[in-house]
């Protein structure tokens, strides 16, 4: 089952997919004049500034924040540790070029999301690429948007919503504290029940809460990692971009990697971690207080630039820097050696805190994202059975073995991005106008 679900993988993320993620970035960041490097102070002034008196549910940080607790997650420690040990250090160059090309995508949905979401059967706003879909293209591409919301319930109740981030909190509780996987499995399960039951506003206050805490603390675990090895931080960045062009030969418990397998790592990889183009961001941008889609746009952006270009940078430079990229460990195994090099048994204790952190908000937010999946199916009735199979899931994903868990993930993600590029790219002439327009008024 494995090789034929591994086949299905290099399929669905072959040199099509790939190129249509690059291309939409691309296309939208040179029709936009490199919209996300010029206009990211102003995003990020808006975070706490931008108008908030619109239609919604939640604050526009707080709608931030809830995609943030959905993509700063497993991607961010276990993703780029797997990337780079696939890949080598050229796979961080190549995760850098699409989180850049990226934030052009993420403003897009942003921007989509705000203009075509709608109210549902409960009163609440509902968005994201299946009523941008719908509502921008037209009745006639409903069998894209019913796709899109299937494969986005795909993702939520078997990849990146549960199975990865569960098994990540178990093997990491299991290894720093000797807790069994089948206890933690449990426990996780009972607390994400009291929280997703509640609805948006509690998934919103816990990751308000959460995810800047969390956030600041890595950022600072990871630069004292680079400072105690600032002497190899130049000749690390001289290597990720040589190996991005070149490849990587072997060394020590490396086998070696070329260029396509860099590139194919870093920008799978990247877009499991921030979910730029994958359509997942927009349905919690559509209950934010705004009614300005372009304000919106820029401040959905700003979570690529956080989590890739600077929590998963921060993750790969330390990996490289310590020279631990070369040995025989991997994924999380390999980023709590970079920890435990540098603070010693705190090191590993400090990364399970905050993996569990990271992947526990990243279960959250995913719910949310799950549930408007789900309710665009089959309508607001069964929510309560939905959320019932997504706690059953969460306990699940204590017993699934790891390689099979990404396998699938990657597949899942995939399926998601395809329908949700096709949108980007054919609404694109809306988003260009009306961002040339706002920018001339101001």
């Amino acid at each position: 089952m494995l090789e034929w679900m591994q086949q299905l993988q290099s399929l669905v993320w072959g040199a099509p997919l790939l190129l249509l993620l690059v291309g939409t970035g691309l296309y939208l960041t040179v029709r936009l004049g490199i919209f996300q490097f010029f206009k990211l102070p102003k995003a990020f002034h808006l975070i706490l500034s931008g108008d908030q008196s619109g239609d919604g549910e939640v604050s526009s940080f707080a709608a931030l924040c809830t995609a943030l607790a959905a993509t700063v997650g497993t991607g961010n420690i276990v993703g780029v540790a797997t990337a780079i040990k696939l890949g080598g250090p050229g796979a961080l160059f190549w995760m850098w070029v699409a989180a850049f090309l990226g934030m052009a995508t993420k403003y897009a949905e942003g921007f989509l999301a705000i203009k075509y979401r709608t109210t549902d059967a409960n009163g609440e706003s509902s968005g994201g690429p299946m009523y941008y879909i719908l509502l921008g293209m037209g009745e006639k591409w409903r069998p894209l948007a019913t796709f899109f919301a299937f494969s986005g319930l795909l993702v939520a109740l078997f990849g990146m919503g549960t199975f990865t981030q569960v098994n990540a909190i178990t093997s990491s509780v299991q290894n720093s504290f000797g807790v069994d996987v089948r206890l933690v499995g449990l426990v996780l399960g009972l607390i994400v029940a009291l929280i997703i039951f509640r609805g948006i506003h509690a998934i919103s206050d816990v990751a308000t809460k959460v995810v800047p805490f969390m956030a600041i603390v890595y950022i600072l675990a990871t630069l004292g990692i680079l400072g105690m090895h600032l002497d190899h931080l130049l000749p690390s960045l001289k290597l990720i971009v040589k190996s991005a062009f070149t490849g990587t030969a072997a060394t020590g418990g490396f086998v070696g990697a070329t260029m396509m397998v860099a590139l194919r790592s870093g920008v799978a990889r990247g877009v499991f971690s921030n979910e730029s183009g994958l359509g997942s961001a927009p349905i919690v941008a559509a209950a934010a207080k705004s009614n300005h889609a372009v304000e919106q746009g820029l401040i959905s952006m700003t979570g690529t630039f956080i989590d890739t270009l600077i929590i998963c940078s921060l993750t790969g430079l330390s990996i490289i820097v310590t020279g631990f990229w070369t040995g025989a460990q991997n994924g999380a195994t390999l980023t709590q050696t970079v920890f435990t090099s540098t603070y010693s048994q705190w090191g590993s204790g400090i990364l399970t805190i905050l993996l569990t952190l990271f992947a526990f908000t990243t279960i959250l937010g995913w719910n949310y994202y799950g549930e408007r999946c789900f309710e665009f199916l089959f309508g607001v009735k069964y929510l309560k059975a939905y959320r019932i199979l997504f706690v059953a899931m969460v306990v699940l994903g204590a017993f699934i073995e790891l390689e099979l868990i990404w396998v699938i993930a990657d597949i899942v993600n995939g399926l998601m991005a395809l329908p949700n590029l096709i949108a980007l790219l054919a609404l694109s002439p809306i988003v260009i106008a009306e961002t040339k327009e706002y920018l001339k008024k101001k």
